[in-house]
């Protein structure tokens, strides 16, 4: 475990506290948050549920995002969704589309029937692949009144067409559920589910570049924590399987509500973000509450944890704008 923080990988600032919290979503499912507050909370307040990346928990960058913004005054939970660190759900070190996008649903039941919690107040963060599941929540939860995304991957995208769509032919995805049905068998007949391994260790010297930065993170004291999935065996191997045809993003340009898309301009992801972006406003009568954010000469994982990168003012800024 990193114990740097106790098991965190960021410091917690005298101005804020945080408590353990549990809730359930609408499977049943028990999930687990770290609720921030400003120590010196009055009366209501806005609030934010914050998840990712995807594979990362809690103790990572979402409660570095959480802890950030109670800092700034919001009620502040970072979560772990089902499946994965301290959050039920019977099998583990699993993915759905649906289920994790219910989770962010969930995570608004809770803050919005808290006394402190103003419910007409209340928005969510997702970092990584839960930006995608945070922007499907968006086109499904009216309640959401603000949704901000940083570093965004769609994974439903990703798994089912490749890196830059390289895979985006029904051969290429045909080979992909041979082979993770035939893992489904395998695991069948274990009674286990075979994991795919977390960031590659050692590294490879010829790892692209954002293998490397995945590594400085999770597999150093920089972020590891002992239950990240990224930071040791991973998801399990057919975690994937139920994103190569169901993808999440096809209504984004009905959502009427507040969306900020932020994303680095040299991440390898970074058209996850313009691209969910560009058909988010397509067609879209509630365009103009809806912005892109590039950070110039930003790699992925600078959005991670990088405060001298990460624009917190300009996200406590569109936070307050649609949270009021």
């Amino acid at each position: 475990m990193n114990s740097k923080y106790n098991g965190y990988s960021f410091p917690l600032r005298d101005t804020v506290t945080r408590e353990k919290v549990r809730f359930h979503n609408r499977y049943g499912i028990e999930l687990t948050g770290d609720l921030y507050l400003p120590r010196d909370a009055v009366g209501t307040r806005a609030a934010v549920a914050v998840a990712g990346p995807f594979g990362a928990v809690k103790e990572q960058c979402a409660g570095l995002y959480a802890e950030e913004l109670a800092s700034r005054g919001f009620a502040a939970m970072a979560f772990d969704p089902s499946f994965i660190g301290e959050s039920g759900g019977a099998a583990r070190n699993v993915a759905s589309p649906d289920i994790n996008t219910e989770d962010f649903c969930a995570a608004v039941d809770f803050l919005s029937t808290r006394d402190f919690v103003d419910q007409e107040r209340v928005g969510i963060l997702g970092i990584c692949g839960w930006g995608g599941m945070a922007l499907n929540a968006a086109a499904m939860d009216t309640r959401i009144k603000a949704t901000v995304t940083s570093t965004m991957y769609d994974m439903t995208r990703v798994n089912a067409k490749g890196y830059f769509d390289a895979a985006d032919s029904a051969d290429a995805r045909y080979e992909t559920k041979k082979a993770l049905n035939a893992q489904r068998t395998a695991d069948y007949k274990t009674g286990s589910y075979a994991r795919a391994g977390g960031v590659v260790d050692p590294l490879p010297e010829d790892a692209p570049f954002f293998v490397k930065d995945y590594y400085d993170y999770y597999k150093t004291e920089r972020g590891y924590t002992e239950r990240s999935l990224n930071s040791n065996d991973g998801w399990n191997v057919t975690s994937s399987l139920s994103f190569l045809n169901m993808p999440i993003l096809h209504y984004t340009n009905e959502i009427r509500s507040a969306v900020l898309v932020i994303h680095g301009d040299k991440a390898h992801s970074c058209y996850f973000s313009k691209d969910a972006f560009a058909d988010m406003v397509r067609n879209n009568p509630w365009a103009d509450n809806k912005e892109l954010l590039l950070i110039p000469g930003a790699v992925h994982t600078d959005l991670y944890d990088r405060k001298d990168i990460i624009p917190f003012d300009k996200i406590q800024q569109f936070f307050q704008q649609y949270l009021k």
